[in-house]
């Protein structure tokens, strides 16, 4: 990872969440206004025959039952980190790699995510390049070499082939642009904890980092999910669990790669300098 410094339902269908004729936000709303109008010397109950008016205690009892029922109904429902996390994970790839440093061979590991039925993965330029061999590992567990088929060093993406594919492949479903506030989150394997979710907003756009290799990237994602190496070529999804970035950098002003509040990704709109298109890797 690279630091700033070195670097619908359908129609007719109701929405899934939704519990009886007002939904669950529908059943809370309702008795709230039950609550207020008890506070305002209580409610009256409309039958066949005429209005019965219910005293504050009745009154309460009903309206306090609606809020539990609410409440519970709600607790019920899992959280969007949880349903972002088991809709992203079986497209979650992680990437292994072997170079030759100075000082002998050298070992990586990121983060990949499948972007179509064909199994090609997307992730980091800088997680494989100058590597002398790719090993990605699916999280069904089945492993594959693979290969660089495309690149894009101007904007840290890279596309790789596995030469094995596991049984069920589950692309990743790509999203458009991010507002600034925007729920965000990250998923990937920083510091060889895999399949690890964090979450966070998006905290700014259009930014500009300085990597490793001197090369200036542009047009960044900033979000403040925690990364760390590890992370590095993973996706950034939004809360319907598309990918909206590719997780390319840290910014910590002391040089090292521990995360200190700032993450960048490359928007998934910008992969490929913005057309879709990247280089054939030599």
């Amino acid at each position: 990872m690279t630091t700033e410094s070195s670097p619908a339902a359908p129609a007719g269908h109701e929405p899934p969440g939704r519990s009886g004729r007002f939904g669950r936000r529908g059943r809370v709303a309702l008795a709230a206004i039950a609550l207020a109008a008890v506070g305002a010397g209580g409610i009256v109950l409309a039958t066949r025959d005429s209005p019965q008016p219910l005293d504050r205690a009745e009154a309460g009892t009903i309206a306090s039952a609606v809020v539990d029922d609410a409440i519970k109904d709600l607790r019920a429902e899992p959280a969007t980190s949880v349903a972002v996390y088991q809709q992203i994970l079986p497209s979650i790839v992680a990437i292994a790699t072997r170079r030759a440093t100075t000082k002998g061979p050298g070992e990586g590991f990121g983060t990949g995510v499948i972007v179509n039925a064909n199994g090609t993965i997307m992730t980091a330029f800088h997680v494989v390049e100058g590597a002398s061999r790719i090993r990605v590992t699916f999280v069904d567990g089945t492993e594959a070499g693979a290969e660089v088929v495309q690149a894009d060093p101007d904007n840290d993406t890279a596309v790789l082939v596995p030469k094995r594919l596991p049984e069920v492949v589950v692309p990743a479903v790509l999203g458009g642009g991010v507002q600034v506030g925007d729920d965000t989150y990250a998923v990937g394997h920083p510091l060889g904890f895999v399949d690890s979710i964090t979450a966070g907003v998006v905290s700014g756009l259009d930014r500009a980092v300085q990597g490793d290799n001197g090369k200036t990237l542009r047009g960044l994602i900033q979000f403040d999910a925690a990364v760390n190496p590890g992370n590095s070529g993973g996706p950034l999804l939004n809360r319907g669990g598309q990918v909206v970035g590719i997780v390319t950098a840290l910014a910590n002003p002391d040089r090292s790669d521990a995360f200190i509040g700032i993450g960048f990704a490359v928007p998934i709109g910008g992969v490929g300098g913005g057309d879709g298109r990247m280089t054939p890797s030599q």
